[in-house]
């Protein structure tokens, strides 16, 4: 691969890094505010102890949010990765993009030397 392919290379792989890495905190935006809607969840029980004999339908309406909840943090978990997985393959794919370019630029001045 000649000097220009190899940079176009590169810089393709570094957008796509740089994209990989806005998903990845656009997923962990979304398991914060999953955390904050179980946390808020859980604290209405805290706050109500009596609330599985007095209202047992609010109760279990709580308890279904908070499975739900949990369900979505594993299929987020799981997407952040993913997601991981797709930056260390790009992060190892742009590494060795430049040692190409690096032999390249020696090679060309060894040339002219």
């Amino acid at each position: 691969m000649g000097l220009a392919a190899s940079q176009a290379r590169f810089l393709s792989l570094t957008a796509r890094k740089s994209d990989i890495e806005f998903k990845g905190q656009q997923v962990n935006q979304e398991r914060t505010q999953n955390a904050f809607l179980m946390g808020d969840l859980v604290q209405q029980l805290v706050n109500d102890p009596g609330m599985e004999n007095t209202d047992p339908s609010k109760y279990g309406l709580i308890e279904n949010q908070i499975i739900l909840a949990q369900s979505i943090d594993r299929n987020l978990e799981l997407d952040l990765k993913n997601v991981d997985t797709q930056h260390n393959e790009v992060q190892t794919e742009m590494d060795a993009v430049k040692k190409v370019i690096d032999k390249n630029v020696d090679m060309t001045f060894k040339t002219f030397a």
